[in-house]
């Protein structure tokens, strides 16, 4: 497909909140590609926030009829992995901007077909990065991310005042501030690339000397004899990504004249991501070529565990766990910590036994609804 042929390719949007608005905005000026429908879960006649409401639809089938590719961002694993399902059926090749989905059932979907992260998150974005490094000799040991704020257990009132702010749901600014959304990055990220987490929660380096900060990651990864998915806790950095590289020591000479240092490790860093800016590089990949960015891997050992913020007792309910008062993400080797429900999959969830305040929610503990997603995170291989 060329972008002059004069054929545009219907893009399909499962989800109707900040990615995808812009993500419509952004099409309504593409010579090759256009919006054919966005499938939501809200009224579709109370939407004036919506750029064009006239592509909202309640029916995946009506979407999938319409679409030569799905781009998935809902946050939502239980829904996603509903709708991903039923568009693979019709045969659709899906781009995600949900690292929850993949967390939760992507090596499910792809093995079944087309199913790839797209760029624009830090995951699809050190997937490129990843991709750069290694064109020009560099191997990874570290992927990491750069996050500027954290509090474990932030006050609701806030978290609504800086919803509203922003633009941004409630549940995504709760999982941003509580350290969730990037916990699941990271965990996608390691599943993704075979790498390894250096401890239960990830260690989040501090320090506003980046460099140093990731070095201390890469002499961990070196030691650990694997490289790491990590993040470093910096708010002068802003919300980038990294890579922390070797290379052959015949280079060093080259390197160090190119400023890149002493090594035996090199930092390479991309200070920003531009979300739904970058999903249709994703996108028109899918369509020339098939090629994908990225995805959860064949038997991921990397999940995200809910810990309690607060004790929970008997019958008290979560509706969501990413994004929520309740809980908050904590990735985890999945054989260390075989009975822990994966946040994505505890919605809907009632408390059967109680629940310490820093505990790990583990199956025997919540009551859950049977889900298609929970059915595939069943069947998953585990890797170690």
């Amino acid at each position: 497909m060329r972008p002059d042929s004069g054929e545009k390719k219907q893009v399909g949007i499962v989800g109707s909140g900040y990615i995808a608005k812009g993500l419509v905005r952004l099409l309504e000026h593409q010579p090759d590609l256009a919006v054919s429908r966005v499938l939501t879960r809200t009224d579709r006649n109370a939407r004036p926030d919506f750029p064009r409401s006239a592509f909202l639809t309640d029916s995946a089938g009506e979407l999938a009829d319409a679409s030569d590719i799905v781009v998935i961002s809902t946050g939502d694993a239980v829904y996603g992995t509903c709708v991903a399902d039923e568009l693979q059926r019709a045969g659709l090749p899906v781009v995600t901007m949900d690292a929850e989905l993949q967390l939760v059932s992507g090596s499910y979907f792809a093995k079944k077909g087309y199913f790839s992260e797209a760029e624009g998150d830090q995951p699809g974005c050190l997937a490129a990065l990843k991709t750069d490094a290694e064109e020009m000799g560099f191997h990874p040991w570290v992927y990491g991310n750069i996050k500027g704020f954290l509090n474990h257990d932030p006050a609701s009132a806030e978290m609504q005042y800086w919803a509203e702010k922003n633009g941004q749901q409630y549940d995504a600014t709760i999982a941003m501030t509580d350290g969730t959304k990037v916990q699941i990055e990271q965990a996608f990220v390691a599943n993704a690339f075979g790498a390894g987490i250096l401890q239960a929660g990830l260690s989040g380096a501090p320090g506003d000397n980046l460099g140093a900060a990731a070095f201390s990651l890469a002499t961990k990864a070196v030691a650990s004899k694997r490289p790491v998915s990590d993040y470093v806790l910096s708010p002068v950095h802003g919300g980038g990504i990294f890579l922390v590289c070797g290379h052959d020591a015949a280079e060093r000479d080259s390197l160090r004249y190119y400023k890149m240092g002493e090594g035996p490790f090199y930092l390479l860093q991309r200070n920003y991501h531009l979300s739904h800016f970058e999903i249709l590089k994703t996108v028109r990949q899918a369509l020339l070529n098939g090629r994908v960015l990225m995805n959860n891997g064949p038997a991921p050992s990397v999940s995200v565990a809910p810990v309690a913020k607060h004790a929970l007792a008997p019958g008290d309910h979560i509706g969501k766990g990413t994004g929520c008062m309740e809980v908050r993400g904590s990735a985890v080797r999945i054989w260390d910590c075989p009975d822990h429900v994966p946040i994505g999959l505890l919605a809907d969830a009632v408390v059967k036994k109680p629940i310490r305040a820093g505990e790990t929610v583990t199956f025997d503990r919540v009551e859950l609804p049977q889900t298609l997603a929970q059915d595939i995170w069943d069947r998953i291989p585990k890797g170690l």
